[in-house]
């Protein structure tokens, strides 16, 4: 018998018809994909099978025993654990604290705070995770926050893990280290659910696939009996097409100069970007590429050199660059982007009530004039301007963001990692978007890791290494094993 049996789940919110007779199992010692594009109802058959939402119809078998209105107490229980996307630790605690927040170890009404620390070393030992259980969480990179929630949940003794997008904010090594603790779990007969838009991490890590697609099943079976390819049109349907859609342009003269640029993580950088240009950054985590479009920004100061737009010098705090025409998408839009407490139109018209010293109103009529327009260019999927930004998928946030920027009329964008956590089919719309604004004369910097993304978009790719620009592909030679060849400098341990 399967660890889990969903049968003929069906969900409908009003009358948005969200899940169709869904059928999804598990087996025991499996990692199993859940795939589909943001709305395809991925989230509301994991948030049934977690009793977050209830189910109109269908049954949930899990281990043996059968839920028709499973709650969320209930399905802990049983032994499902949830690692969601978005992080969900406490700062302000402590790292064991977190381990064993609703859960402490106490000795008579005493918490017993040396038996929680050493449990924690003892778990972080057996995974090889080099955190501190003393160390504060707010002072954790997002990586080591993201591998915390992982260790919460398997200190909870799952049996079945779900695990939503959990190498987002992960370097290669790290994406390595936890393939391994997951196979090494697998091993002992743990479950996973693995929802993710990296193909290549499928398809490394899954034993198992099923694919949504506006609430329906479209396609299960072994990952080995499939291609990427296959899976993708199965997510996106008919429309799909697989193309690069870059093609060469005339470029302006130059907006942008960087001339031995240094800081924290980087050092020495110069460069000369045009107006009209797609300028990719790239290298492994840690490699200084975020490092240098942060500082250009004004998001951490430079320590050396100086950057230039459009002819003059630029530095200082960020409204400086954003009064430059400068603006910027970072990687982790949910801790830099978004304004929860504030609605869809709030979010998009925040930034020109910052600058603007002749605006003290809101001008709601004219606010949404401007929503209208923003919604129609970039294809913002959003019932209402007055929505919660939170209600929005990950690629209608980004352009709702994106929007925020060409209000104030932004010609300069960087964009940090522009697809993470988006599906094929909104990446494919980001990419769209980056080459129109390119030919309509916006420069734009991309930093991203994901190399097939640079080719389809850039005019040229810096690849970085230990804080450096160790080499510059023009468009024509950007291939995905000569960059790798570069970002781990393997190059030069080659003799090439």
């Amino acid at each position: 018998m399967s660890l889990l049996e969903m049968k003929s789940i069906s969900k409908a919110f009003g009358g948005a018809r969200a899940l169709t007779k869904v059928d999804f199992s598990v087996e025991r010692g499996e990692i199993h994909a859940l795939l589909g594009e943001n709305g395809a109802g991925k989230s509301t058959l994991m948030n049934i099978l977690t009793g977050v939402a209830p189910m109109d119809a269908g049954i949930v078998i899990f281990n043996g025993k059968t839920y028709l209105s499973p709650s969320i107490r209930q399905m802990e229980q049983a032994g499902i654990a949830f690692v969601p996307q978005e992080r969900n630790v406490v700062n302000d605690l402590t790292v064991y604290e977190n381990i064993f927040l609703n859960r402490e170890l106490r000795r008579g009404p005493l918490l017993d705070k040396k038996a929680m620390i050493n449990c924690t070393r003892a778990l972080f030992d057996q995974l090889d995770v080099n955190i501190d259980p003393m160390e504060t969480v707010s002072a954790l990179k997002t990586s080591e926050k993201q591998l915390l929630e992982i260790c919460r949940a398997l200190y909870s003794d799952a049996q079945l893990f779900i695990l939503d997008e959990p190498t987002t904010a992960l370097s290669n090594d790290e994406v390595d280290h936890l393939f391994k603790i997951l196979s090494g779990l697998k091993g002992k007969e743990k479950s996973f659910v693995f929802i993710s838009h990296k193909m290549t991490e499928i398809f490394r890590i899954s034993d198992r696939y099923t694919v949504l697609r506006n609430g329906s099943v479209i396609s299960t079976g072994l990952i080995k009996d499939i291609t990427p390819r296959q899976i993708t049109q199965d997510m996106v349907g008919a429309q799909y097409v697989d193309r690069d859609g870059y093609t060469a342009r005339p470029l302006g003269g130059v907006v942008l100069s960087l001339r031995n640029f240094s800081g924290k993580g980087f050092r020495n950088v110069n460069l000369d970007i045009k107006k009209g240009e797609i300028l990719a950054f790239t290298g492994l985590a840690g490699s200084g590429a975020s490092e240098v479009i942060q500082a250009m920004f004004g998001v951490q100061p430079a320590e050396g050199g100086y950057m230039e737009v459009k002819g003059k010098r630029v530095s200082g705090r960020i409204n400086g660059f954003m009064r430059s025409g400068i603006a910027m998408l970072p990687s982790n839009r949910n801790e830099n982007s978004v304004i929860p407490d504030m609605n869809i139109l709030e979010n998009i018209c925040i930034a020109e009530y910052m600058l603007s010293q002749k605006k003290p109103f809101i001008f709601k009529k004219t606010d949404i004039g401007k929503y209208n327009a923003f919604r129609d260019m970039l294809r913002i999927k959003a019932e209402t301007p007055f929505d919660s930004i939170s209600a929005l998928s990950g690629g209608n946030q980004q352009k709702a963001f994106l929007a925020r920027w060409l209000n104030i009329g932004a010609d300069i964008l960087f964009f940090d990692n522009p697809t993470q956590g988006v599906d094929v089919g909104a990446k494919a719309e980001i990419y769209k978007l980056i080459l129109e604004f390119a030919s309509e004369g916006k420069t734009i910097v991309i930093n991203t890791l994901e190399i097939p993304e640079i080719k389809k978009v850039s005019d040229r790719c810096a690849v970085f290494y230990e804080g450096e620009i160790i080499k510059i592909f023009e468009h024509d030679q950007i291939d995905e094993h000569d960059v790798m060849l570069y970002s781990t400098n393997a190059i030069n341990a080659l003799g090439v």
